[in-house]
């Protein structure tokens, strides 16, 4: 049985190299990739200080985004791609590290209290398919080391996980 190791750590390279041990620990042996983003997404959301939302969102088409696994209040069902700062990622083939998202034109407000967003690009040999969508109440809550640490987190997660049946 997996259970999560407090990190007694301010540097961030060191935590996200921390948590990034655990969650490959967490996710070993496991392919489904919907219990993978689950399981990431509780780690995430229980390790990562001061988020009040963590998930994914898949693409279901070259146009749309929908809502998978997540921690926190309820959350977008379907994100156009373009729209928002998640829709905006994809649409430009990055990540996307937003200090305030009352400032970001076209920002989604899935959640009022959201005030800095942080979203990073899933990809596989195929191109992206999704994001990893980090909300936080404070603005200013992402760096460009949360950025890399959660690209980190992101990457295992596709690494473990199987996108077709076997």
């Amino acid at each position: 049985m997996f259970a999560a190791q407090a990190i007694e750590s301010t540097d961030k390279p060191a935590f996200y190299n921390d948590l990034a041990a655990q969650l490959k620990a967490l996710l070993e042996g496991e392919r489904d990739s919907i219990a993978n983003a689950a399981n990431t997404a509780a780690l995430i959301y229980q390790m990562v200080p001061d988020l009040n939302w963590a998930g994914f969102y898949f693409l279901q088409s070259d146009e749309e985004l929908v809502l998978g696994p997540f921690q926190g209040k309820p959350a977008c069902v379907r994100i156009a791609v373009g729209k928002g700062v998640c829709g905006a990622a994809v649409d430009l083939g990055m990540s996307m590290l937003v200090k305030d998202v009352h400032e970001f034109e076209g920002h989604i407000a899935c959640d009022a209290d959201s005030r800095s967003e942080l979203v990073v690009l899933l990809r596989d040999n195929d191109g992206i398919f999704g994001v990893l969508d980090l909300d936080s109440p404070l603005p200013g809550r992402f760096d460009k080391e949360d950025q890399a640490g959660i690209e980190k987190l992101a990457a295992i997660y596709v690494a473990a996980s199987a996108f077709e049946p076997d």
